[in-house]
């Protein structure tokens, strides 16, 4: 039996103001961020769409990491683009 293959992560980009505030972030801020990234990039739907936003905005707060993105996913769910961050 071949083994089931888990889904493919997205890629994570980032605006030029995310990062402008990632280069203000302490190590550990950066490490709490990181991690956050990397369950957003297994499922980008984690967090809540802002509603009334053009393109469709995500919000995500991780309150165990204390930090929150505000991100895109393009349309085939293979990039996030991060355009603002807070740790």
């Amino acid at each position: 039996m071949m083994p089931k293959h888990s889904r493919r992560r997205a890629r994570v980009g980032f605006t030029d103001s995310a990062i402008a505030q990632i280069g203000k972030l302490s190590e550990s801020e950066v490490h709490s961020l990181d991690r956050a990234l990397v369950a957003l990039s297994v499922d980008p739907e984690m967090g809540t769409p802002i509603p009334n936003s053009d393109p469709e905005l995500w919000r995500y707060d991780d309150d165990v990491e204390n930090v929150a993105v505000i991100y895109y996913v393009t349309t085939l769910r293979t990039v996030i683009v991060v355009a603002y961050v807070e740790a």
